[in-house]
């Protein structure tokens, strides 16, 4: 089974690895240039994306085909009343059947086309949202575990959801606003023209005022930028504070720091208030408001002028003041369009910061996926976290055989977590090599490598979802007697069937509904069933009473028959039965070699354990005898 699945893993090779600045990507990335374009360029890539451009291009035609029918009603109406008043100076009978049945035809019409001009944008809409946050997800995925531990998690949920959303704005309602503006804009002076063509004059005052709004709707948005910039970093930094909080609730209430912590986020509450108001206020004062009055009020003076020198009829004035009051819905759509434009366009440059955030770890250019046997060489290894100089690890030198088992120990902060994380790639080392099976992990693929290592450490994550699904960890090939028997294996299957749903009940988020032991115990059911070729266990069995441990011991010397094992631990009962025990102190290896090696030729490994055990050398060479 394991074999299949590396062979169905290797047929991805060439589509796999297509995006240098992530750990991994299963699909080709059509948007990966234009990230490095900026936003703009991202976000027209977006709304072009397959399907996307088309339904663009049909919710901008059926746009401009309803301002017409809209502007058309307008010089219908006109037309009626002027065959109203012919009829009456002539005494004829006025056609207002037909004036009606055309006016309700074009009304009916406009609804009609209108259902497809709105179902065209929010499909858009979704699928542009949809695309980024996938892409946004993606990205977040095939980061490496140095940029996750430098970022904040309320930070990343809000460019996730807020940022995100805003995409969807951007084109519902911030685009179709914007459409409808310039047909407002556009449609009417063109009807103007066509309507009036011996009275090109008509047309002075609509395009006065096109001019006058641009530059104010220029100063609109220009004040208006660093305000939204402002007001998307504050809310990020309210969602970092509150999952800050509910993280750490249970030391804010132990610590009756409820107070300090409310104080915290209501300050941030306010300044986020506080930008919104001051965006409010600009809002306000827009004053192409006060424009439209004035064109409205030039043309009816106009209009009135025009009559009175016989150029134009009093029908002609309500048609030509009715195309120009529709230039009012340039006004409002603008103000709608250009805010939620401009949010989008924030929020893309923050979510595009996120995607461009270099990742330390990438996949070679041509990935080696092969199953590995379980050797493991540490050649002269030193590492450090990114972004510091101190040494965690310093010229590790050791070899670890195809299902040898070896032990891990030393003090608090030796670096024995460290060195298993740099195993599987979580990080890269700083000088020197580590080798699977005679090759460096740097060449392989990091799915491929990642696929044959499992972790149990001692803070075991479970997932919001069922104790099934957690062991199961996505893996659908396999079935639910496979999963049964792994839950046994672990000890596991007894405490399932006692919950309230057996194996469907949910354990909560990160598995807050179990004890200690249970999550251990869940957790050591998944690596059995994931088959590991190397098994890391970082105090996998700290929370699990000694009756229970015992069977679990069983279990596993059954699972690591065949596999390389890694053990951090301080119980005598594991370290005893490991193959090679390697003591690390400050980074740096102090001794290897057996249990009673190790007692006989290490004081520093004597000093773990007389000082855990509260006993002297003698008892414990008399122990070991």
């Amino acid at each position: 089974m394991r074999q299949l699945e590396l062979e169905k893993n290797s047929v991805l090779k060439s589509d796999e690895f297509l995006s240098l600045d992530s750990e991994f990507n299963f699909e080709k990335d059509p948007f990966e240039k234009n990230r490095f374009k900026g936003s703009r360029s991202w976000i027209l890539a977006h709304l072009f994306y397959k399907k996307n451009k088309f339904l663009l291009f049909l919710y901008i035609v059926l746009s401009i085909l309803v301002n017409f029918m809209l502007s058309f009603n307008i010089v219908i109406i006109g037309y009626a009343i002027e065959d109203i008043i012919i009829a009456i100076d002539g005494g004829t009978e006025p056609n207002i059947l037909y004036w009606t049945i055309l006016y309700l035809s074009i009304s009916m019409g406009t609804q009609i086309i209108g259902i497809g001009q709105r179902v065209s944008r929010i499909i858009l809409a979704q699928c542009l949202e949809e695309e980024a946050r996938k892409e946004f997800y993606m990205s977040l995925l095939g980061k490496s575990q140095s940029f996750h531990d430098r970022q904040a998690i309320g930070d990343i949920m809000a460019r996730a959801t807020n940022d995100v959303r805003f995409l969807n704005l951007l084109v519902n309602p911030g685009i179709a606003n914007l459409v409808v503006a310039l047909n407002s804009i556009i449609v009417p002076i063109v009807t103007i023209f066509i309507v009036f063509p011996d009275l090109p004059q008509l047309g002075i005052i609509p395009i006065v005022f096109v001019l006058s709004f641009l530059y104010s709707l220029k100063t609109y948005v220009t004040k208006l930028t660093p305000l939204f910039r402002s007001r998307q970093a504050e809310f990020a930094n309210m969602n970092a504070i509150l999952n800050e909080s509910l993280d750490g609730i249970e030391v804010i209430k132990s610590m009756a720091q409820e107070k300090q912590s409310i104080e915290k986020y209501r300050s941030s509450a306010q300044i986020f208030r506080d930008i919104s108001i001051k965006a409010g206020y600009i809002q306000a004062r827009y004053y192409p408001r006060l424009l439209i009055a004035v064109a409205i009020t030039l043309g009816l003076t106009q209009g009135v002028i025009l009559n009175y020198n016989g150029l134009l009829s009093v029908p002609e004035i309500i048609i030509f003041l009715g195309l120009l009051t529709t230039l009012r819905n340039t006004i409002d759509s603008s103000l709608y369009s250009f805010y939620f434009i401009k949010a989008a366009s924030i929020g893309a440059e923050r979510l595009i910061e996120t995607m461009l955030s270099e990742s330390e770890i990438t996949n070679p250019s041509n990935p080696i996926v092969k199953q590995i046997k379980g050797e493991i060489v540490f050649d002269n290894v030193s590492f450090s976290y990114p972004g510091t100089t101190n040494y965690v690890l310093k010229n590790l030198n050791f070899k670890v055989s195809p299902g040898q088992t070896v032990a891990i120990v030393g003090t608090t902060g030796s670096g024995k977590t460290t060195l298993t994380k740099l195993i599987s790639r979580l990080y890269d080392v700083n000088d020197g090599k580590i080798s699977i099976d005679n090759l460096d992990v740097r060449n392989y693929s990091l799915n491929s490598l990642r696929d044959q290592i499992a972790y149990i450490e001692q803070d075991v994550f479970l997932f919001s979802k069922s104790a099934y699904e957690n062991i199961a960890f996505g893996r659908e090939s396999f079935s639910k007697e496979d999963i049964l028997s792994v839950a046994k294996e672990a000890q596991a299957h007894e405490f399932i069937n006692e919950l309230p749903e057996k194996y469907e009940t949910s354990v909560g988020e990160r598995g807050v509904q179990l004890s200690g032991g249970e999550r251990q115990r869940i957790a050591i059911a998944r690596a059995f069933l994931s088959d590991p070729k190397i098994l890391v266990l970082d105090d996998a069995s700290s929370a699990i009473d000694a009756q229970t441990e015992e069977k679990i011991q069983k279990a596993i010397y059954k699972i690591l028959r065949g596999r390389t094992t890694l053990i951090i631990t301080h119980r005598l009962s594991q370290i005893r039965w490991a193959d090679l025990i390697i003591v690390l102190n400050k980074g740096e290896i102090v001794a290897k070699g057996s249990h009673k090696e190790l007692l006989q030729s290490s004081e520093e490994y004597r000093k773990i354990f007389i000082k855990r055990f509260d006993k002297t050398y003698s008892e414990l060479m008399g122990e070991e005898a």
